[in-house]
């Protein structure tokens, strides 16, 4: 009687090894009727016909996520000191072509507003563990009449290789075990899109930020919208689950930051165009460049006065 042995995916012929790139742990035993031995192994994944019991659409199985905090700086910089730097780029925002520039005097100064630009920091991790079902075939000698593998007999199946070639094998059913974890660390602007921290100046925050946010009228961002932000970056169920071991969604930092803006707003007298240039209310740097406005900047511009009579 000849024997075969299989551990951890090596597997020992005649004091030669060989290996598998699986997890699947088995010991087997071939009875042969001649003293041929093993050709070979192929190992193939397979997907069951049986209704998986974890599937990529279930809720999560467990989560920890903190409460979000909320974090508004102060604002350091006089409005005065803001209106003084937007009068001396206001010709700028109305330059055609390069270099023609209306008259100082044909650039009205229409308003100065302050607002709150948020920014959302969130930290976390997404790890799984889990089984998925698989399959492995095995070669055979031709003249294999069974396998037995852990009481179980195996009768070999004849089989065709890419080449055309006839091999007989035997299937072999059992289950992988996988684990993965993904961390990620974001800053995001109220789009969803990565900012760097340079965008996020540090400044002292104030005492009593929803009372802030109330007194200028900020509408927050929206309770989970930082969640659903890091859940589509990290989280990624695998459709191949069969057996859930552990499964965890975990945020360990939210915080949501207000920094003060300032919007100056001009308008060209000759031709009614109104344009706004941007500052930061805690270093006073220009964080944008003047643009025609949208309806993002929806508030009222009182109309040119009438022409001299």
């Amino acid at each position: 009687m000849g024997y075969v042995t299989i551990v951890a995916g090596r597997a020992s012929i005649g004091g030669d090894m060989f290996s598998s790139d699986s997890f699947f742990r088995f010991i087997i035993h071939i009875r042969f009727i001649t003293k041929n031995v093993f050709v070979g192994l192929i190992l193939t994944e397979t997907v069951s016909d049986e209704e998986a019991v974890i599937s990529a659409e279930t809720a999560l199985a467990n989560e920890r996520i903190v409460e979000r905090k909320t974090i508004v700086y102060e604002t350091r910089v006089d409005p005065t000191v803001i209106k003084v730097a937007g009068e001396k780029l206001k010709d700028q925002l109305f330059t055609r072509f390069g270099f023609l520039r209306p008259k100082p005097e044909e650039i009205q100064f229409v308003s100065i507003d302050k607002y709150y630009e948020p920014y959302m920091m969130i930290s976390g991790k997404y790890a799984i563990d889990y089984y998925r079902k698989c399959a492995y075939s095995v070669k055979v000698d031709k003249e294999v009449l069974e396998v037995i593998l852990l009481s179980k007999k195996f009768e070999p199946e004849q089989s065709t290789d890419s080449y055309g070639r006839d091999f007989d094998l035997i299937r072999l059913e059992g289950e992988e075990r996988l684990s993965n974890e993904v961390k990620a660390s974001l800053v995001l602007d109220r789009f969803g899109r990565d900012v760097t921290l340079e965008k996020l100046p540090s400044a002292p925050s104030e005492r009593n930020p929803e009372k802030v946010l109330a007194e200028h009228g900020v509408e927050e961002i929206a309770s989970n919208a930082d969640l659903d932000f890091i859940r589509s970056k990290i989280v990624n169920r695998p459709k191949d689950i069969n057996r859930l071991v552990s499964e965890l969604f975990e945020v360990d930092e939210r915080v949501i930051i207000y920094t003060p803006r300032f919007r100056v707003v001009y308008r060209n007298a000759r031709t009614g165009e109104p344009k706004a240039v941007e500052f930061d209310g805690v270093t006073a740097e220009r964080i944008q460049q003047g643009r025609s406005m949208t309806s993002h900047d929806a508030f009222s511009i009182p109309p040119p006065p009438p022409p001299p009579t």
